[in-house]
């Protein structure tokens, strides 16, 4: 496609669809049931031997801006092979991406690779999409954090969010923790020495890589009882019995032996409620409180999860379980209406949920049209408005400030007492 794609094809020319993550970018064209690449969020300098995260939040604009046009360059120039100036543009963003970050990266869309069109779609949204119904409780699993955010009729329930920063970033640097000092490495010399003594530290890919391969979550019950045996200090609590333990191999000369116990009880963590009383479950629980209540028994009965965490063997289930236990406390008991939990089972994997939406709406033309912002009303303006409040086309008056401001768009869906 993007090689012979002027062979006689006519027509617009299919978007192009990124879902620019904290940890992975998938990218591809609209219309299509899969990403064509997934690769790490980063850029390698030369001279640098670690890698620099392209999504910074807490960088100035000039280093955020030289950052980004080099990592969309490799995007349109080694991967998806296409003209930057004859696509339009689907960026599938979280509802948390600051406003700074958003405004850069269109500068550089439409500055440095004249773009014809961006469109910013929120990745709850568009995961809704990818499963054509209209209400869900979307909650995405990613790497810096776990985000709830329910979508009743097509529109997102901004004021009900509820994040907490348990996700993959958290994983690996508890696993990384467990590993260093649990565990025991064997070299063609010496057998059994300590983690440090050996390596050092370890990259955290190659930590992503033990988790993927090596960890699971446990069942409701077990996980239970490894919690009880974890924080209890009397040791009267009685942990069961480890999973087998397991060999890896480090640089083709290294074997790392790696505890049965870290594989079950790493997980544990996004299951284990703090002094707040909060846990990955929770987050579902308190954010259908807040939520209107007639749309509650819609939204419980409508669950989508995604993200790369969600695809962790047996988390799925785990969820679920540890939903339907809190719920029958009084704190919950009490305050909703509904006890009916259902799960969807979206299309695409947990990761790429998200990007599949987006690629359903690029597919949409005419909608595409309606909800871009053309580069030519961004030279005017210097603006990129808010999913939510973009009309089509936008009223100038937005812009104007000599002017009377409009009538108040309503970001989020609400009702008043």
């Amino acid at each position: 496609m993007p090689l012979f794609e002027g062979l006689g094809s006519g027509g617009e020319k299919t978007a192009v669809v990124i879902d620019l993550g904290a940890a992975y970018t998938k990218c591809g064209f609209a219309g299509e049931t899969g990403p064509r690449f997934i690769i790490p969020s980063e850029i390698q300098r030369p001279g640098l031997q670690q890698p620099i995260k392209v999504v910074q939040y807490n960088i100035n604009t000039e280093e955020l801006y030289t950052i980004l046009k080099e990592f969309i360059h490799t995007l349109y120039f080694r991967h998806l092979l296409v003209n930057p100036r004859d696509r339009r543009v689907v960026v599938i963003e979280s509802i948390l991406c600051p406003s700074h970050f958003r405004e850069t990266l269109t500068k550089v869309f439409f500055k440095q690779f004249e773009v014809p069109s961006v469109v910013f779609a929120p990745s709850h949204l568009m995961a809704v999409m990818s499963l054509g119904i209209s209400s869900a409780l979307v909650m995405d699993c990613g790497y810096t954090e776990s985000l709830v955010l329910p979508v009743y009729e097509g529109i997102p329930i901004l004021s009900t969010w509820e994040a907490l920063p348990l996700a993959g970033k958290a994983i690996h640097k508890e696993l990384e923790g467990l590993v260093t000092e649990q565990c025991t490495v064997d070299t063609d010399s010496t057998p059994d020495q300590s983690l440090p003594a050996v390596i050092g530290s370890i990259p955290e890919e190659v930590v992503e890589d033990i988790k993927v391969r090596t960890c699971f979550v446990s069942d409701l019950q077990r996980g239970l009882k490894i919690q009880e045996a974890k924080f209890n200090l009397d040791g009267t609590a009685e942990r069961p019995a480890p999973p087998p333990d397991v060999d890896y191999p480090l640089d083709g000369e290294k074997i790392l032996h790696i505890k049965g116990s870290i594989r079950d009880s790493v997980m544990e963590m996004l299951f284990e409620q703090d002094n707040e009383e909060k846990s990955v479950a929770t987050l579902i629980l308190d954010c259908l409180v807040k939520c209107p209540i007639d749309t509650r028994k819609a939204l419980s009965e409508n669950i989508v999860v995604i993200g790369g965490t969600a695809m962790l063997p047996g988390f799925l289930h785990r969820l679920l379980a540890e939903i339907r236990l809190l719920v029958e406390k009084p704190k919950y008991q009490q305050a909703l209406a509904t006890k009916s939990f259902k799960l969807h089972s979206p299309p695409a994997k947990p990761n790429c949920t998200a990007w599949l939406g987006g690629a359903i709406f690029g597919a949409l033309q005419d909608i595409l049209g309606s909800r871009s912002v053309s580069r030519d009303y961004y030279t005017q303006t210097g603006r990129i408005p808010d999913w939510c409040c973009l009309s089509s086309p936008p009223p100038e008056s937005v812009y104007d400030t000599s002017k009377a401001p409009p009538p108040l768009m309503k970001r989020a869906f609400s009702t008043e007492k």
